[in-house]
């Protein structure tokens, strides 16, 4: 693969199915970064992506060390996010978007964006990271208007449709204001979370209705997917 032409990470989801069981979800991590490598293209290019089960972070913390780089996805939950950074991961992807969805449906209501539950959750992930010197990355996703996105400029990444770049390009530019920043976590009074047991992981995810729901649901959605593409490639082949 040619680095002019795809510069970067090569993201590759691990098979969905696998997000609850940590010895298989290594077996495949390391068959693709295999066949990755036979084709010229060296782990440090590709980037793993794994469901954020307790299964899911402890492989990815074996892969972790072992060279290759993990983007933990389907991030609902703050504790979530500290088991991946206690991990090691590389990256991690809370989804905004969806936490939102959850809320107004479970509230029947509407949120201001610097309300919403989606906007909080990767702030406080956000602040949580800097305050503590954890590297892994955090890269908001799954956005539903350009509202969340501006609340969190500052952010490490974002991924934005192409639909709210474009909004955006037709905003006022001064409205965009760097709200996120690592300086103004230096001397806040966060309180440092210690290292998750498998049991706290498990309680403090059994106590958010939210993020057990939309986790199950987007592992069920992506294992759903990559049926239908093997569905496809069966009938390439015949």
């Amino acid at each position: 693969m040619n680095r002019k032409k795809v510069p970067g990470y090569v993201s590759t989801e691990v098979d969905a199915r696998l997000s609850f069981d940590k010895e298989e979800t290594l077996k495949r991590a390391r068959k693709l970064v295999k066949l990755y490598k036979d084709n010229g293209i060296e782990k440090d290019r590709i980037l793993l992506k794994i469901a954020s089960t307790w299964e899911g972070i402890q492989a990815a913390k074996v892969l972790q060390a072992e060279g290759m780089k993990c983007n933990m996805t389907l991030i609902f939950n703050f504790y979530q996010a500290v088991a991946c950074a206690q991990a090691g991961a590389t990256l991690i992807s809370p989804f905004v978007g969806r936490i939102l969805d959850w809320y107004k449906n479970a509230e029947k209501k509407g949120f201001k964006p610097e309300e919403e539950p989606g906007v909080k959750s990767v702030t406080q992930i956000y602040n949580y990271y800097k305050k503590f010197g954890y590297k892994t990355i955090v890269m908001g996703a799954s956005f539903r208007n350009t509202g969340e996105i501006i609340e969190l400029a500052g952010c490490d990444r974002l991924t934005i449709a192409p639909q709210l770049l474009e909004e955006l390009h037709r905003m006022d530019h001064t409205l965009l204001i760097k709200k996120l920043s690592e300086e103004a976590m230096l001397n806040s009074d966060i309180r440092k979370v210690n290292e998750l047991s498998e049991k706290d992981f498990r309680w403090w995810m059994n106590e958010d209705a939210m993020a057990t729901e939309k986790l199950a649901e987007g592992i069920r959605k992506f294992a759903k997917d990559t049926e239908e593409v093997e569905k496809i490639i069966k009938e390439h082949l015949k």
